[in-house]
């Protein structure tokens, strides 16, 4: 019993550590290391991997010799008068039928592998994707941490103001509403940090997540490729390669069916054993089948049409991806126009704003109406450039999503 124990145990310190998640580091993350984690540990891409290891036993079989067949007869059942026959019988496959199944396989290991390839472009976009929102809450978890120090400002500010007469105490009252509700969007940024580090690490295969900060310049713009780039790399796409790969392997299994119309022959060698006659006759065959009521026509027509209908989702597959990689491209230079426009003069214009109207109110210049003006506008200001940023980074993980690599300028 306590070997079993004991065998039960080291079993389980030794799993895969894809079965209980990717051995990921409690330090700062980046996001290379997160696509590694991902690249190791996510079950959907080991998956693609399997059925491509998988194409390989098919492609193993195709290419097998068949069976020779071992056939016994014996006729009468009395001894004086019985013959027994034993012969070997041994398919020959003519009009190169195991080359074409063959080529099948060969084209199913093509399809495997554009499948692993698109499956690992759209693993890496995911991750991108988590990473930037991780990086995004991160941001937003600061903004709101920003906010609360202006809205205890204003309320210091206005609790003087206050207590010197110089204002009314329903202004201290709306400080303090001010206040309340700016540690209500605190939360509200905790939870969403919590739930993007959630998602993030759910990449890998992780329960829950062990990084304590994601390193990362959410600020950085990706850059903009130009049409023309975006054209002269349509056809490597991983959905095109994927499309391709499929009419390719319906071709070749339209030659199959095809070859089919040459029959095979079985040969047959064997020796029989008459004990009436008492002695032993060789015997030699030939089997031909006639192909008089089945010529292969419906199986010949079905892969001729599935032939014609993988063309025409190759087709398909071109136009959507010129359609997906137009939008995605353009999302990233309307987001690319929105962070320039606040960077440079929105964000400056109301930080500006709210200092003048800080101090002019401390000073009894302003009313406490005006500061809460100015200070929703540069919140505003500050979450409408971080939303741009995330849309940029997103748009250009669509990108390298589509494009199966990085984009570059």
């Amino acid at each position: 019993m306590y070997r079993f124990i004991l065998f039960i145990s080291v079993s389980l310190l030794t799993l895969p550590a894809r079965a209980q998640g990717a051995a990921e580091p409690p330090a700062p993350l980046t996001l290379a290391a997160a696509v590694r984690l991902a690249e190791a540990g996510n079950p959907t891409l080991s998956a693609a991997r399997h059925e491509l290891a998988a194409q390989g036993g098919a492609l193993q079989q195709a290419q097998a010799l068949p069976n020779p067949e071992l056939q016994t007869v014996v006729e009468d059942t009395r001894r004086a008068t019985r013959s027994t026959t034993v012969q070997l019988n041994q398919l020959i496959e003519l009009g190169g039928k195991r080359g074409a199944r063959a080529a099948v396989a060969l084209r199913g290991q093509d399809l495997a592998q554009a499948a692993l390839a698109l499956q690992a472009a759209d693993t890496r976009a995911a991750v991108t994707t988590a990473f930037v929102d991780v990086l995004a809450a991160q941001e937003g978890l600061r903004l709101a941490d920003s906010a609360q120090a202006l809205a205890a400002r204003a309320s210091e500010i206005t609790a003087r103001r206050v207590a010197a007469g110089k204002a009314s105490p329903v202004e201290a009252t709306r400080a303090k509403v001010l206040d309340a509700s700016v540690r209500l969007e605190g939360n509200l940024a905790r939870s969403n940090l919590t739930q993007a580090r959630q998602r993030l690490a759910a990449l890998w295969g992780a329960d829950a997540p062990r990084f304590t900060h994601a390193d990362g310049r959410l600020d950085m713009l990706p850059p903009l490729p130009s049409p023309a780039e975006l054209a002269t790399r349509l056809e490597a796409a991983p959905s095109v390669r994927q499309a391709r790969s499929h009419l390719a392997q319906r071709q070749a299994m339209l030659d199959v069916e095809q070859r089919r119309a040459t029959p095979d022959v079985t040969v047959s060698i064997g020796m029989k054993r008459s004990e009436e006659l008492g002695r032993n006759q060789a015997i030699i065959g030939l089997a031909l089948p006639l192909p008089l009521f089945d010529r292969n026509a419906g199986n010949k027509l079905d892969a001729l049409r599935r032939s014609d209908k993988a063309g025409d989702e190759l087709a398909a597959a071109q136009v959507q991806l010129q359609a997906a990689l137009a939008q995605a491209r353009e999302r990233l230079a309307t987001a690319r126009l929105d962070v320039e426009s606040l960077q440079n003069e929105i964000v400056p214009g109301a930080q500006s704003a709210w200092d003048a109207a800080s101090k002019g109110f401390e000073f009894g210049k302003f009313a406490f109406l005006d500061v809460l003006d100015a200070q929703r506008t540069l919140l505003q200001a500050k979450n409408q450039t971080l939303r741009a940023l995330t849309e940029a980074h997103h748009a250009a993980a669509e990108l390298e999503r589509l494009l199966g690599a990085p984009v570059t300028p």
